[in-house]
């Protein structure tokens, strides 16, 4: 049902920086309307890898994602921000001095700031172009993503690519599937260092069956369920590889959707903010996380954490005007409730 809300901060972006700009906001005091076009809060942590450890969060030596979602909820619940999920932004609206946000759901909000935590905005994998993929892909047979490795215990897993993910997933999946063939196209791989040269190690054991230089040429099966990949050199020699799954990590394709039309400072499809505030080009609206870019700028979570802390500062004055910010540390403070 659409809603109608007036609120202090609207933020555009369920994922980890959201949750945690929910946080920030509400320890200063203001209220939080969170708005995501997934139907669930995590973003891309919970979308594509929440079984996938992460390892450079602070006082975390490895956290899945899931679970770091699942603490960053728990620390924004005291503030009650409100979920509006399953529904995207399309409108983004000056009125005097608040901004009126309208969703694909018909919802109205109304906030004093806009923090626009989107991550790198609509993403979806790119595809391979594959005959009969679409198919597969309704079956599972052909995924992008890792949602529960349990899933593939005893499976015969194609993994193609040659990056953190196909890397990452391929060490993990070792230990659970029947086999596991990594495709890629050279020897070379663009991993962390560390986690190629576990994967060249697990295959020097055994562990892993490596498939180079090959490149995905075909699927076989009946349409629905795989039964093996056709593999191609450059040259044009093929082979067949017997598989249940094919994990295709060929990156993320990022669309803003209808953020390219709001009139923020766009720099190669991220929006420009302001280093010290997160403001965009736009008075009162701010960008954080992936989206946001500025000299020097990491597109790590941790620098999102930090960017949130200081949206929030510079939002204050805008809900509180004349009114003095005096900063206080949390173990001072303390957190509502």
């Amino acid at each position: 049902m659409a809603m109608a809300i007036e609120t202090d901060v609207a933020i555009i972006g369920a994922g980890p920086v959201g949750l945690f700009a929910v946080f920030q906001c509400g320890m200063l005091r203001m209220r939080s309307v969170v708005i995501d076009a997934l139907d669930s809060i995590g973003g891309q942590c919970v979308a594509l890898y929440p079984e996938k450890p992460i390892y450079d969060i602070p006082a975390h030596p490895a956290i899945e994602g899931a679970a770091l979602i699942h603490q960053l909820e728990a620390q924004a619940a005291p503030f009650t921000p409100v979920y509006l999920l399953a529904r995207r932004v399309e409108r983004l609206v000056a009125e005097g001095e608040t901004w009126l946000l309208g969703t694909s759901a018909g919802d109205e909000v109304r906030a004093k700031a806009v923090v626009v935590a989107a991550g790198a905005g609509a993403f979806g994998p790119n595809r391979p172009p594959l005959a009969g993929l679409a198919g597969y892909e309704a079956s599972g047979a052909v995924r992008y993503a890792v949602a529960r490795r349990e899933e593939f215990r005893d499976k015969r897993v194609v993994i193609a690519g040659g990056g953190d993910s196909a890397v990452d997933w391929a060490l993990s999946l070792k230990d659970v599937a029947a086999k596991v063939v990594v495709v890629h196209r050279r020897p070379k791989f663009r991993a962390a260092p560390e986690s190629a040269a576990r994967l060249e190690a697990a295959a020097a054991r055994g562990e892993v069956e490596m498939a180079i230089p090959y490149q995905l040429h075909g699927l076989e099966g009946d349409g629905a369920r795989l039964s093996g990949v056709v593999l191609a050199t450059l040259k044009g020699e093929e082979k067949t590889v017997p598989a249940d799954h094919l994990l295709a990590f060929f990156g993320l394709s990022m669309e803003l959707g209808p953020i390219a039309d709001w009139g923020l400072g766009l720099s190669h499809s991220h929006v420009s903010v302001v280093p010290a505030s997160c403001e965009t080009s736009l008075p009162g609206v701010y960008a954080i996380g992936d989206i946001a870019t500025y000299p020097g700028k990491l597109k790590l979570i941790l620098q999102g954490f930090s960017e949130a802390a200081m949206a929030a500062h510079a939002i204050h004055p805008r809900v509180f005007p004349g009114e003095a910010l005096h900063f206080e540390y949390s173990t001072t403070r303390g957190v509502p409730g």
